[in-house]
């Protein structure tokens, strides 16, 4: 379990706090300057606060009130930075072993493989794309077998397809890793996908903490990250790939077509569905170009500060999101318990919002980290 308090005046004004339990994945999310990255460097020893506290494992890293403040070295953490940061002469492998307390090669080629970088241990970090590094900074930060992994905005400099490639890897690689993880980002599609609790910051407080989803349907959190982002994750199988470029999906509530999916027949996928592309309807509709629509009742509305409201809609047993107008809700006189139709259109979900579902336990040969 990794605990963290920390206040201060500077750099910025800040008073948060957040906790993270093994295995689990936390993402710190707000606008820039809204001390993400400062709490980050608390933990690494990288900063001190006025006021504060990290634990881990019952074993105290740093207590202001205690006098106790662990160097950098002395705490196990792994840290990838945004810059990458690897040595520009050494080899990928010689990288990862440059982290180890009794360097071990076979250890760190094994690392190599975990994150997908077969056959390129030899390769200096300017013979390797931006995504090929950032795979060797993730295994040189878990070559320290930390207590804790901190992500620093860590896909920020890599293109969008690369960044989905690296999306997917992480949802992979989390099946081996036990410690607490903490992610950086200011992207809140990033955080929905990666994580299991969201804390949003703003001005340097806790503006909403909990699990992802239910911060994601939170409207003060909302305002902060932005209203447009609001989304729901909805888990579908990969039933069919059709000559049209279309990929036939089936979910609780019905069936789903969507701009081809890269993956293979049967495999469990989310869709992340945006609440202000989504329509609802009373009864079943007809004669509309919008090819998904999915079964599901009316769970609660949330009004928000405008003319909108957020309609929570169950559908089997998760939930979609309808963000519309008052005035929509009240012509559909909306309640609890009513039946709608969610209609989305194929076109509105983009491709990078189709993620893999968690990952399945490693298989035992591959060592845990």
């Amino acid at each position: 379990m990794l605990e963290v308090t920390a206040r201060a005046a500077a750099p910025i004004p800040l008073d948060a706090a957040f906790t993270v339990a093994p295995g689990e994945l936390l993402a710190l999310v707000g606008p820039s300057g809204a001390g993400k990255t400062t709490l980050l460097r608390a933990v690494a020893g990288l900063w001190r606060p006025d006021a504060g506290r990290v634990a881990v494992d019952g074993v105290t890293w740093l207590d202001t009130g205690a006098g106790v403040d662990l160097a950098p070295h002395r705490r196990r953490v792994g840290v990838v930075f945004q810059s990458y940061a690897l040595f520009p002469h050494m080899s990928a492998v010689q990288n990862v072993m440059a982290a180890m307390d009794a360097p071990d090669g076979r250890a760190a080629a094994r690392l190599l493989d975990l994150v997908n970088l077969h056959g390129l241990a030899d390769r200096r970090p300017a013979q390797l794309s931006g995504g090929q590094q950032q795979r060797v900074a993730l295994a040189r930060a878990l070559a320290r077998r930390p207590q804790a992994l901190l992500l620093d905005e860590p896909f920020s400099a890599v293109d969008r397809a690369t960044r989905e490639k690296l999306h997917a890897e992480v949802v992979a690689l989390r099946a081996h890793l036990n410690m607490p993880v903490v992610l950086v980002t200011h992207d809140v599609h990033e955080a929905q996908l990666l994580a299991d609790q969201m804390v949003v910051l703003a001005q340097g407080r806790v503006v909403r903490a909990g699990a992802t989803a239910e911060v994601m349907s939170d409207q003060e959190a909302l305002r902060a990250l932005g209203i447009r982002e609001v989304a729901a994750m909805l888990p579908a199988t990969v039933a069919e790939h059709l000559p049209d470029d279309l990929t036939r999906l089936t979910a609780a509530g019905g069936t789903l077509y969507l701009p081809r999916v890269n993956a293979g027949i049967g495999a469990q996928v989310r869709v992340r569905i945006l609440a202000h592309e989504v329509i609802l309807a009373r009864s079943h509709p007809a004669g509309l170009s919008a090819q998904n629509i999915l079964a599901g009742r009316v769970s609660r509305t949330v009004p928000g500060a405008g003319p909108a409201v957020m309609v929570h809609v169950a559908v089997g047993g998760h939930e979609v999101l309808a963000r519309i107008t008052r005035r929509a809700a009240a012509q559909l006189d909306l309640q609890p318990g009513m039946e709608v139709y969610v209609i989305v259109k194929s076109m509105s979900v983009a491709r990078h919002h189709i993620a893999p579902a968690s990952a399945p336990m490693p298989p035992a040969d591959i060592p845990q980290y």
